[in-house]
């Protein structure tokens, strides 16, 4: 491995050049940097082990602020840097390194040109720093495995204090870590079935330094003893004195546990089929005849039905009801004394069920639809994490206003021609884009009034209508226009599938006029200042945003920290002044996690808690019962249940944000048209910004829109609308799903790539 060393230097001069020559001499690899920026970018292009800053100079620019730039970064873990520092004369007095070391160097050098004495420097770092950064790379590979091991380790002092211990003895034990680390082992409970004299056995063993093994039962945390096969081994350390000790425990596994394990893989296997068969690459249900193919060939009121009764059978497929912990444990028990097959087929499971994304289904790699992929990698990542010198930054519009029409004074002020549109507002038909049209782009402020007034949110916040209307226009006029896809358009169509829902009697019956408020609010808010670029191109962009939240659930967080910001700045529109505070904090609280349900990372966990939680309970109760007052009784054991009313209520801002394939054709066909057109716009500016391009299928010159229409609909919106149609009975927008289905199916057959048959257009 040939050493790597970056020079920082702003203007290149003798210093520079002596390093450069030391680095020849040396046989290094060596860049320079004469900017931050360019230091940064380099650095995580090339991850030296060596990096050498300018600090005689602050003029160019503050070399402790690089140094800091670069410590933040993972890579600079195993990176020694040093300091050049202006040489001092013989009647200064020395100045401290302390500041040098506070900022993340390593150590400095006194200004010195000679190429024999940057050589000396460069060398000395190499055979000590350097060489002890190499071992410690090695450490970390070495807990990489000790981490990965399916035994369980634990590590103490000689003074037997807990050093470390692996996440499978967390599994076995049921402690985490933090719970362990730094406690000796007498503090911890002890089981009652060793023989009294087992410890000193022990002790004995492991301080001559021999290794001692055999059965042991230990204490788990649940309070239960198991049966170990342990053994410990003393390891020689400084002084030639034993340092530590490390210990290797496996469990030994009773009859009972056998049976009990048998029944578990049994539920298992059933459970990771369904889920396999559920969540599958929606492409591969082509060759089967189940609800997607039916819904596809016909539209008719039988395959409806169909599709609802399929739906709730796969519903009650899905079954798994031990905490998971407990099954892994169970499991891992079993492991020990079963057949090699059966031994096999267990670590299959324990591999699925250690994931974090039990729920996120896993794309094949044979056959894969690319719009499918391209939607995943798009909608349910947070980009490459790819630092770049270009920037993206918002251009806020922080106007209140951005339009000519006039604002109305009270509603009973909104001109004829709007109030006549809103009349309809409670149909599910009702054409959002003719209410975008009369109001000159600005539906949300006078569909917000109409829908608020029935719901009677200004009563509940006790705030006056002009207080309301006030903020309305104020979160309008944060919305882009100049977006195709996410404007204040898209905000009121949510707010309007949002009202709908409400007006359902099972969901009105489940929720609080609290909830209903909030579920209002988050629907207005939801994508305020929107950018028109999802959230992996501002993580691939390095954006603000981006950095400001954690390359999580980036656009979420912002547009309901901006709301709250823009409601609290401005007296006039705080709807929330007047309300206690113990109610704000609940609604608050309630607006926040409706609008980062929103993100698609966790699409699929929110759709099977739903299913897990709401349909499967209250199947199981209509089921049972035939009573006519079942029903009220189902929504009534939900309101004793806030985790339950959660759960709706982000299952349906979910939706209402995604019901565009539920709408009548022509408005679906106008909404596909612009989401394409977005996602086309960002695949143009990735390219001309040299960013990953998050989306490729997405190129306005190749992009087949049925074919992506599908692939979204197939993948996210058939079993989450169908988990909702079982919940809240939505007939209608199912036929709709159904048919809007069957169009783009159509276009792709035909291979048109367009949003219209030929004869339509």
């Amino acid at each position: 491995h040939t050493l790597q060393v970056l020079l920082i230097f702003a203007k290149e001069d003798n210093q520079s050049d002596g390093f450069w020559w030391a680095c020849d001499r040396a046989g290094y690899r060596c860049n320079i940097a004469r900017t931050p920026e360019s230091a940064l970018e380099c650095f995580l292009d090339k991850h030296q082990e060596i990096i050498v800053i300018d600090h005689r100079n602050s003029r160019y620019f503050d070399a402790e602020a690089i140094c800091r730039s670069l410590r933040a970064t993972k890579p600079s873990e195993h990176t020694v840097i040093l300091a050049v520092v202006p040489r001092t004369s013989s009647d200064q007095e020395e100045t401290s390194v302390l500041p040098l070391l506070h900022a993340g160097f390593d150590r400095q050098f006194m200004e010195n040109s000679s190429i024999t004495a940057c050589y000396n420097e460069l060398i000395q770092i190499e055979h000590g720093e350097v060489r002890s950064q190499f071992k410690l790379r090695a450490c970390n590979a070495v807990f990489t495995a000790l981490d990965r091991c399916q035994e369980a380790i634990e590590i103490t002092s000689e003074d037997h204090v807990i050093q470390y211990v692996n996440p499978a003895f967390e599994r076995m034990m049921g402690y985490h870590k933090g719970e362990l680390i730094g406690k000796e082992l007498t503090e911890l409970p002890k089981s009652d079935k060793n023989r009294a004299d087992l410890l000193d056995t022990i002790n004995t063993f492991i301080k001559k330094g021999k290794e001692w093994q055999g059965v042991y039962y230990a204490r788990r945390k649940s309070g239960d003893s198991i049966q170990q096969h342990v053994k410990i081994t003393p390891v020689i350390g400084q002084g030639g004195k034993i340092r530590h000790f490390v210990s290797l425990k496996k469990l030994r596994c009773s009859n009972e546990n056998n049976k009990q394990v048998l029944h578990i893989f049994k539920v298992l296997f059933s459970f990771v089929f369904a889920e396999s068969h559920s969540f599958r690459c929606k492409n591969r249900r082509k060759d089967s005849i189940d609800v997607k193919s039916i819904t596809s060939q016909s539209s008719d009121a039988p395959s409806l039905q169909t599709r609802r009764y399929s739906s709730m059978a796969r519903i009650h497929s899905m079954t798994i009801e031990a905490p998971i912990t407990k099954v892994i444990n169970i499991i891992n028990a079993a492991q020990e004394n079963s057949p090699i097959t059966v031994a096999e087929a267990l670590d299959r499971v324990l591999e699925i069920l250690r994931t974090t994304e039990l729920y996120s289904p896993q794309l094949g790699t044979k056959d894969e639809d690319p719009h499918t992929s391209d939607l995943v990698g798009g909608l349910m990542t947070d980009g490459l994490r790819r630092l770049s010198g270009n920037e993206y930054v918002f251009s806020k519009n922080m106007n209140l206003s951005h339009s000519h029409l006039s604002v109305p004074i009270t509603i009973n002020d909104v001109p004829p021609c709007i109030t006549q549109l809103l009349d309809n507002e409670e149909s599910w038909d009702f054409n959002i884009f003719e209410l975008e049209a009369v109001t000159n782009k600005r539906p949300l402020i006078y569909l917000g009034l109409k829908v608020f007034a029935r719901f009677g949110v200004a009563e509940f916040l006790n705030c006056s209508e002009a207080t309301l209307r006030a903020w309305l226009q104020m979160i309008e006029g944060n919305y882009h226009s100049s977006n195709s896809y996410h404007n204040s358009t898209h905000a009121a169509d949510v707010l309007h599938a949002t009202a709908f829902f409400l007006g359902k009697e099972r969901v009105k019956g489940s929720l609080d006029h609290l909830d209903e408020v909030a579920a209002l609010i988050a629907a207005t808010i939801h994508d305020v200042d929107h950018p028109g670029r999802t959230n992996s191109f501002l993580c691939n962009a390095g954006s603000e945003l981006a950095v400001l939240y954690n390359d999580t659930a980036v656009l979420e967080s912002h547009h309901t920290a901006l709301a709250f910001q823009l409601t609290a700045k401005d007296s006039k529109c705080n709807i929330f002044k007047n309300i206690d505070r113990n109610h704000y904090r609940t609604l608050r609280q309630a607006i926040i996690d409706m609008v980062l349900a929103t993100e698609m990372t966790k699409h699929f966990e929110h759709v099977n808690k739903f299913v897990n939680s709401i349909n499967k309970p209250m199947a199981s109760e209509e089921s049972s019962s035939h009573s006519e007052g079942s029903d009220c009784e189902c929504t009534a054991s939900i309101k004793n249940f806030p985790d339950n009313q959660t759960l709706i209520k982000r299952m349906m801002i979910k939706c209402a944000d995604v019901a565009n394939p539920c709408r009548p054709l022509e408005l679906c066909i106008e909404w596909a048209g612009r989401i394409s057109e977005e996602y086309f716009a960002q695949t143009d500016e990735e390219k001309r910004q040299g960013l990953p391009v998050v989306m490729p299928v997405f190129d306005r010159n190749t992009c087949s829109i049925p074919k992506s229409q599908i692939s979204f609909i197939d993948y996210f919106i058939t079993d989450m609308f169908d988990a909702w149609d079982a919940f809240a009975h939505l007939p209608v927008l199912m036929q709709n799903l159904a048919n809007n289905y069957k169009h783009w199916k159509t276009l792709d057959e035909l291979k048109c790539k367009s949003l219209r048959l030929p004869t339509e257009n």
